[in-house]
């Protein structure tokens, strides 16, 4: 049958043709030569999120292909098992693409390809449990930081590497349930809200970048997201950052400060949520966003230049389809 192709689904065709056009020879997909593992990483998890695969017999799958065995190079991974060294990325990077290569696991063209993406894969993994086991203030206990030594956490940061920790354990990984839980307690610690006899006492609010701060929209959304990835989708911060986002952002701004890096967590953490949250949030982000993207496909360039803009409005855009493991209900 054929299926009605809409605007969305075209431009998030062209925005594939751009990333590719974007495609070094030695097979990293980056504008300029910053972070350009992570960048690789976002590129190939916007691909997959639109229903390419590397083992796919087509010159997308083959640019997703050229893209992995770029970053399973063994010089792009420290021998401690971290990626965030070799391109400046720190702890983002390495939680990006720590995340790309659990989601890619078993998405390899050849069952070779797939024990390399597995033994890069749990490296990756055991750097991430030993940096959450490195001593903290009690508030920053369970999160993570810039560094793997870092004594303090971030949201930001720590919301990668849960969902990596999570996408990992969903591949069949063992990851201890423990390191979970006390990433969750860090996140809830960062609900910006009073408690009294162990409720809420603000229960409509958001999350903060670091315990005690106020909430933003991009924090929120990153927040309420990871809670409901690691099966907390009935957690009172849950419900209160949906509302407080309702409230706060009934309509986007573009432009604002993480426009990109925001409304890729929002969309996801509404679609989530389900129901009129879901709808509301995917009118608004197709919105905003379709009328922004470049003749070239692109999205203008945020504080990350036009790959990082692109990537993050391809996985804002493609919650429609959820074809990748991680964003499943």
């Amino acid at each position: 049958a054929n299926i009605k192709r809409d605007q969305i689904d075209e431009r998030l065709d062209k925005a594939v043709q751009y990333l590719r056009s974007q495609q070094n020879r030695d097979g990293w997909i980056s504008d300029d030569y910053s972070n350009r593992n992570a960048m690789t990483a976002l590129a190939i998890l916007a691909m997959a999120a639109v229903g390419h695969q590397p083992s796919d017999l087509t010159p997308e799958g083959q640019s997703m292909r050229r893209a992995l065995t770029y970053i399973l190079r063994p010089e792009n991974q420290t021998n401690q098992g971290y990626f965030g060294q070799r391109d400046g990325s720190r702890m983002y990077g390495h939680g990006i693409i720590t995340l790309m290569l659990a989601e890619m696991i078993g998405m390899g063209p050849s069952d070779d390809f797939d024990d390399i993406i597995q033994q890069r894969l749990e490296k990756a993994i055991d750097l991430i449990l030993r940096s959450q086991r490195v001593r903290k203030g009690a508030n920053y206990v369970g999160g993570w930081r810039y560094h793997p030594t870092d004594p303090s956490s971030d949201l930001s940061i720590t919301v990668w590497q849960l969902m990596a920790l999570r996408s990992a354990k969903n591949a069949g990984m063992k990851i201890p349930s423990g390191a979970i839980e006390s990433a969750v307690l860090y996140l809830k610690r960062s609900y910006y809200s009073g408690r009294r006899n162990g409720r809420l006492t603000n229960p409509v609010s958001g999350f903060s970048y670091t315990p005690g701060q106020g909430p933003t929209y991009s924090t929120t959304s990153a927040g309420m997201l990871a809670l409901q990835v690691c099966g907390e989708y009935d957690s009172p911060e849950v419900h209160g950052a949906a509302d407080w986002l309702m409230r706060h952002r009934a309509r986007l701004h573009w432009g604002e400060q993480w426009f990109y890096y925001g409304t890729y967590y929002y969309a996801q953490a509404m679609f989530q949520r389900g129901d009129r949250y879901a709808k509301h949030a995917r009118q608004e982000v197709e919105r905003i966003l379709a009328p922004q993207q470049l003749k070239d496909g692109s999205w203008p360039r945020g504080p990350g230049g036009s790959v990082y803009a692109t990537t993050l409005s391809m996985l804002s855009l493609s919650v429609k389809y959820h074809y990748l493991p991680i964003y499943q209900r």
